[in-house]
């Protein structure tokens, strides 16, 4: 019987979550560890470092060769970093599993908390919504972009390329840096939607690949994802637009809180709202709340 054939990025992060999805389809199934082969694929996101993901491509540079394997038949499903994953996905293409979510939060590298960071500190991101919320904190800071995987952004500001840098504690719990940087709460910075969830999409008609897949699926996770994924398409959001989102579950109500930016960090706008796990209206109603609120220079870069 030929192998289940696992597509990823080849980054340390990335083929580490491979794995992760390797081990739960073997705990799940009981076959050994080599019915399952994990296939790596070059990116154009990982190739090109020196630029704004928003600038050559957006999310898709993460997506698109993975995409591609999946249709010609290469691997029979693709394991994504939920938050590089571009909203609207080809009808072709299904998100057929999410793993339990890890830590939402982000975690500050090189000082032991934003108010620590010296006046007129450098920090290092490629995230508009990272660099729109630190501008809000402190606007005195100075914002540089910062590519590349966890170890090339450490390496980074190891040679003085900036003062701190930004990065999600789920990756860097995944890659054993338990001990790198201090968790920022939720409460100062909101994550980026999907942060922290480890995503496997296959072929929508390949009926094998789904139930294989069903089995490691966490149906909590799934529903924030999806419900946070639904909020980016009923803002239109895209790469240049500083958003970030957190859905969380109690019992049988899902709570949606979420954040726009002006680019600068001098506007920002919240809302909450709350109702069923799978209730369609509750992003969209958090959206309308949002632009409503929203000034104008916040509205130009989302759906109003």
């Amino acid at each position: 019987m030929n192998p289940f054939r696992l597509g990823t990025r080849g980054s340390p992060l990335a083929l580490t979550q491979a794995h992760m999805v390797r081990d739960a389809l073997v705990a799940a199934h009981a076959v050994a560890p080599d019915a399952i082969e994990i296939v790596p694929i070059r990116t154009t996101g990982d190739k090109v470092q020196d630029r704004a993901l928003a600038e050559i491509g957006g999310k898709a540079l993460w997506t698109k060769e993975l995409d591609r394997a999946l249709f010609e038949g290469e691997i029979d499903c693709a394991v994504h970093s939920m938050k590089d994953v571009e909203t609207i996905r080809p009808e072709e293409i299904a998100i057929a599993a999410v793993l339990p979510r890890a830590d939402v939060r982000d975690r500050l590298v090189g000082a032991d908390s934003i108010e620590a960071l010296r006046h007129g500190a450098v920090v290092g991101t490629s995230s508009p919504r990272r660099a729109a919320q630190m501008r809000r904190l402190r606007p005195d800071l100075e914002i540089v972009l910062f590519r590349g995987n966890v170890d090339t952004r450490l390496a980074k500001l190891a040679a003085g390329e900036a003062d701190a840098t930004l990065l999600a504690a789920a990756g860097l719990e995944r890659l054993g840096r338990h001990d790198v940087g201090i968790a920022i709460p939720i409460n100062v910075m909101l994550p980026a939607p999907a942060q922290g969830a480890v995503g496997v999409e296959c072929r929508a008609g390949d009926s094998h690949a789904r139930a294989l897949l069903a089995k490691i699926d966490d149906p909590e996770t799934h529903a924030c994802v999806l419900a946070e994924r639904a909020l980016l398409a009923a803002l239109k959001a895209d790469c240049h637009s500083p958003v970030a989102a957190l859905a969380t579950i109690e019992g049988a109500i899902m709570t949606l809180r979420a954040e726009l930016l002006s680019e600068d960090g001098s506007a920002h706008v919240s809302a909450q709202e709350a109702g069923a796990p799978t209730d369609p209206v509750l992003p969209i109603a958090v959206a309308r709340d949002l632009l409503l609120g929203a000034p104008d220079e916040i509205r130009r870069l989302f759906g109003g």
